[in-house]
């Protein structure tokens, strides 16, 4: 097999990211089932009232979480499916060269749907456990008949089955699409390292490193990506985090606080850790040339700190619109529920949070550029 399931095992992110959509749709999609079912049965118009706001928020959030999150897996199982490609260019060619089609090759690629499979399951799993919770926490002020998670084998077709067959398709269409190149680019060098360098060699006005800076950002705009959501992620969920302790429950302000922690630090290591390995040579001949580890950090990690600002400032107006619009439009006629408004102790809490775990992440990362084997990079 061209691609195996020990490729596939190393699609940590995918899973990740794939059990969290499911864990949040399955958990609303699955109460709102639930309590549209009992909804005809409820005669207090506050009762009424409090099921339709459940009902719309929920929604509310499966389309934008749910979405936001199926979105990022798929950059992810293209960002994987790419990576492989360009790290086994020289087998692919020798494959094309031998007159294996474009879609045959391509065919191998459903394994990087896999992940998607296995996240999904899992964070089905996770969430019908986590299910009794939620029920309890959304009845906290009893307006509603107690009633029990019912098992949908309509949610395991579509949070499970067929977001797994969409992305098996969307693996194998996206292989196909970029195995579509002439052999001779896949035995020799990629399209993304020669136009790297194309740029590097061209006469440019601004200093070098400051010009490698540059280049090393155009052309790692998916992991730029990475670094921006990583912020967004950080501050969207933590300050709403906070915010729902106060107008929800523990429980549900603890989960949203998991989640995005996780979201966050994951799709940072992925983009540093991928940032770190695709720039080996380039550090090492960085350190051969006599530029210090602090130089080297600048060049090739700090350049992605302004992204990480955009992607907190964004979070932050993400998680205040989101709430806001929730509240003013489902919650407005339900007493009890108290008006939100954006904390800014909080805002300032989080950004300081955010501040000394990115640049601490960072130093740590600059920090193993000292381990850098040049002898044995220059040597490949």
């Amino acid at each position: 097999m061209l691609v195996s399931f020990k490729d596939a095992g190393k699609l940590l992110g995918i899973v990740i990211v794939a059990a969290c959509a499911v864990f949040v749709c399955h958990l609303f999609l699955n109460y709102q089932l639930d309590l549209t079912a009992i909804q005809d049965n409820l005669l207090d118009p506050a009762a009424i009232t409090m099921a339709e706001a459940h009902i719309t928020s929920g929604q509310v959030t499966i389309v934008l979480s749910g979405g936001c999150l199926s979105l990022t897996t798929m950059i992810l199982l293209m960002f994987y499916i790419t990576n492989y490609i360009d790290s086994h260019r020289s087998v692919l060619g020798i494959l094309k060269a031998m007159g294996y089609g474009n879609l045959r090759i391509a065919l191998h690629f459903w394994v990087f749907g896999f992940g998607v499979l296995l996240g999904c399951a899992l964070g089905f799993l996770l969430a019908t456990l986590y299910l009794p919770t939620l029920y309890q926490a959304q009845n906290a002020q009893q307006l509603f008949p107690d009633f029990s998670p019912q098992f949908h084998p309509i949610c395991v077709v579509i949070l499970v089955f067929l977001p797994a067959l969409l992305y098996f398709i969307i693996a194998i269409v996206y292989a196909a699409v970029r195995l579509n190149r002439p052999v001779l680019q896949l035995l020799h060098q990629s399209d993304k390292q020669s136009k790297h360098s194309n740029r590097l060699q061209r006469q440019s006005p601004r200093p070098f490193l400051q010009e490698l800076r540059h280049a090393s950002l155009r052309s790692n705009k998916v992991l730029a990506f990475f670094v921006g959501f990583s912020a967004f992620c950080f501050s969207a969920m933590l300050q709403m985090a906070i915010s729902m302790n106060e107008l929800a429950s523990e429980s549900f302000a603890g989960m949203m606080l998991l989640i995005g922690l996780i979201l966050a630090f994951m799709t940072l290591f992925l983009a540093l850790s991928s940032l770190m390995k695709g720039n080996q040579k380039t550090m090492a001949m960085m350190r051969v040339m006599g530029y210090n580890e602090r130089e080297c950090a600048y060049t090739i990690l700090h350049v992605y700190r302004p992204i990480s600002y955009i992607g907190f400032l964004i979070g932050t107006l993400y998680q205040y619109l989101l709430l806001k619009t929730v509240m003013r439009l489902v919650f407005a006629d339900i007493a009890g529920i108290p008006a939100y408004h954006f904390d800014i102790q909080t805002f300032w809490f989080t950004l300081a949070l955010f501040l000394i775990t990115y640049e601490l992440i960072l130093f740590l990362y600059a920090r193993r550029m000292r381990h850098l084997s040049l002898k044995s990079i220059m040597l490949e």
